[in-house]
C-alpha cells in the first residue's frame, strides 16, 4: 500500500439551512488494543457558516452504533467545552474521539443553533463509518 493511501481518511459532508458540517473520521492505532475489544477513533469536525446570518452551536446529540448493533445516544451543551458563535463566512474546527469495543461502527448526530433573534434549529451531522485501516470495509 502506498503512502498516501495510507494516510487517507474518508470525509464526509452535509449541509442544512447554510451551516457546512464536515467529518474526516481516523482510527487511533495508538490508543487501541484489538487484543483487549478496544477499539478507537478521533473525527475531525469543520463547521462552517454558509448564509447570511450568525449563528450560535448550543447543543449536540450523537447515535453512535458499534458492529454488531450496540447504539448509545450522547447528548450535551456545546462542544469540547465551547458554544461557537459563527458570523457569515466564518468556520469551527475541534477534533474528539469515540472508543468501540468493535473493530468497526457508525455515528450520526446533530448540532442545535440558534440564531441572533433566538430562533433555534437543528443542523444534521453526516452519518460516518468507523472501520479499521486493512479490514474489509463493512456497509452499514
Amino acid at each position: 500500500m502506498s503512502r498516501l493511501q495510507e494516510d487517507f481518511h474518508p470525509m464526509y459532508r452535509a449541509v442544512t439551512r447554510s451551516i457546512q458540517v464536515t467529518v474526516e473520521p481516523s482510527f487511533v492505532e495508538d490508543e487501541s488494543s484489538p487484543g483487549d475489544g478496544r477499539y478507537v477513533w478521533a473525527y475531525r469536525i469543520e463547521i462552517v457558516n454558509l448564509g447570511l446570518e450568525s449563528v450560535q452551536l448550543r447543543s449536540r446529540f450523537w447515535r453512535i452504533t458499534d458492529g454488531i448493533g450496540r447504539t448509545e445516544e450522547v447528548r450535551g451543551r456545546g462542544v469540547v467545552g465551547k458554544e461557537p458563535l459563527l458570523k457569515p463566512g466564518e468556520s469551527f474546527e475541534y477534533t474528539s474521539g469515540c472508543p468501540l469495543t468493535t473493530p468497526s461502527g457508525i455515528m450520526v448526530g446533530s448540532y442545535q443553533m440558534q440564531t441572533e433573534s433566538g430562533e433555534m434549529f437543528v443542523v444534521d451531522i453526516p452519518a460516518f463509518s468507523l472501520d479499521m485501516p486493512n479490514q474489509a470495509r463493512i456497509f452499514h
